[in-house]
């Protein structure tokens, strides 16, 4: 993941807070609040103390702060010590830190690394709407 401002020209403050729909090609680095949905080819990072209440597909997703919400990354995701994420998680490949809170489903392998705009976010339900639970399935007697 990269950590210098050239890989990150847009950076939503830690004063800031967004509501609606975040569309861009390179990357944007999170320090305030946003909710809504993202969508990037490019690099999504959450940073520590950030707040994230959205749907996102984007090419790789670094998270530190507090993400509810379904995440899809056609590369790499990963959750840092202090991340915590609450929601479902597809992506190619995940690092998770010691540390990491994650709640949700999580299906990781290279054929899960979509492109944005993926329809795996709309298999799953939107941030904030009440899915029926999963149905128990007993395994052979």
């Amino acid at each position: 993941m990269a950590e210098n401002n050239s890989e990150f020209p847009t950076i939503i403050g830690s004063d800031a807070c967004f509501k609606g729909e975040l569309k861009f090609e390179k990357g944007v680095r999170l320090l305030g609040t946003f909710e809504g949905t993202i969508e990037t080819k490019g690099q999504l990072h959450i940073a520590n103390g950030a707040n994230l209440k959205a749907d996102v597909c984007a090419g790789e997703i670094q998270v530190e702060g507090n993400v509810k919400g379904n995440l899809n990354a056609s590369g790499k995701v990963l959750l840092k010590a202090s991340a915590k994420l609450d929601g479902d998680l597809r992506t190619s490949k995940l690092e998770v830190a010691e540390g990491a809170v994650f709640v949700g489903n999580c299906v990781v392998g290279p054929q899960n690394g979509t492109p944005a705009q993926s329809p795996a976010l709309a298999a799953s339900p939107p941030v904030g709407s009440s899915a029926p639970a999963p149905k128990k399935v007993p395994v052979g007697k």
